[in-house]
């Protein structure tokens, strides 16, 4: 008898473009970048209210493709700041909502994602989900200690990106996933860099204000330095918190955030490019050093994912920093589309029980 076929939408939303796919099982069938133009976006103060622009855009999308709504059997959102949560799959509620329009962990466009997969979800009577949601955090007790009882140390990172390519890590060693210690970093417009062990991830740098600095991102900073320039009456606190997350980094001090260009200026023979596209690739070396001891035992690898692991001249100077701890291995891109499909299809067979958020 042949086995069932589940259609599953994946929503995944980013800062300027909702990206989509249609996956007929394991096989995706359809795949869209939804392109948003500044001009557009700038019409919405908050994240939430781009809901139904975003929304009207995928589906007109989806009607053009020919796609049939009422034949899918879910829809999947990429989970955003939500409160910290073990990693798993989770079935989009009320609670989880009122989270996402609160942005209860702060203001990204993944929070949409959920809200997104229930608007389309709750119109056909069938499910929506989130899987591995970037508030992910299942971090040891002792992680989250800082020097200020006041503050502590959350997981806000790519787990749903390092949780899958975890997965495809530990096979090519010959393991499972929950058997296995890895040293994971996710190179993408922020950097995440986290300690697997055995199926958990035990400790994550906070990728939107922590760990190193990336291709926007300022990353970890001397924090009597940060304190003065919050009091220094130059800046907001927004226009503060803009350079932090999106205005930091390779942008602020090359000004492009295209890895590609500034390796271009590189091999053109520019040293200051040079001096600080090798910097980020110490404090990437750094921070595996870092999670390679949060593992307590020996990493069986170190893998490098994301946009950025595309570059041979970057994960190049990371390997040559940290290949004496195990071995590096590279999975370049994001795949994130088919992560998400593929926690709803564990789901939707039985394989997995939903979580619920409470």
């Amino acid at each position: 008898m042949p086995a069932e076929v589940f259609r599953i939408l994946v929503i995944n939303p980013t800062a300027t473009t909702t990206r989509i796919a249609v996956f007929e099982n394991e096989e995706e069938r359809l795949a869209a970048d939804l392109a948003h133009s500044p001009a557009d976006l700038a019409r919405f103060e908050r994240v939430w209210d781009q809901y139904l622009f975003r929304k009207d855009s995928i589906t007109a999308h989806l009607q053009a493709a020919g796609v049939k709504l009422d034949s899918l059997h879910a829809v999947v959102g990429r989970g955003g700041l939500l409160k910290p949560v073990p990693g798993g799959v989770y079935t989009v509620n009320g609670a989880m909502l009122d989270d996402l329009r609160a942005g209860v962990q702060g203001e990204h466009a993944s929070n949409l994602g959920g809200i997104l997969a229930y608007g389309i979800a709750h119109a056909l009577s069938i499910p929506a989900y989130v899987v591995d949601p970037v508030s992910t955090d299942e971090m040891r007790p002792e992680a989250r200690i800082t020097g200020v009882p006041a503050i502590r140390r959350t997981s806000l990172s790519h787990a749903l990106n390092m949780r899958w390519v975890g997965r495809k890590a530990a096979a090519a060693l010959g393991k499972a996933y929950d058997e296995s210690n890895l040293v994971m970093a996710h190179l993408g417009a922020g950097i995440s860099v986290a300690a697997h062990r055995l199926g958990r991830m035990v400790d994550a740098t906070n990728a939107l204000e922590d760990g190193p600095f990336g291709p926007e991102r300022a990353g970890r900073l001397p924090a009597g330095d940060l304190v003065r320039l919050c009091f220094s009456g130059r800046y907001t606190e927004r226009e503060l918190i803009r350079m932090l997350t999106s205005g930091g980094g390779l942008l602020a001090h090359l000004g492009t955030r295209d890895w590609r260009e500034v390796e271009a200026r590189i091999a053109a023979g520019d040293a200051d490019a040079r001096l600080v596209y090798e910097a980020m690739a110490y404090q990437v070396a750094k921070e595996i050093g870092a999670m390679a001891v949060a593992l307590r035992a020996r990493a069986d690898a170190i893998v490098l994912t994301g946009d950025l692991a595309h570059s041979a001249l970057l994960t190049g100077w990371i390997a040559e920093r940290v290949e004496w701890i195990a071995p590096v291995l590279r999975f370049p891109g994001s795949e994130e589309n088919r992560a998400l499909a593929a926690g709803t299809l564990w789901v939707l067979r039985g394989e997995e029980e939903a979580r619920i958020y409470a």
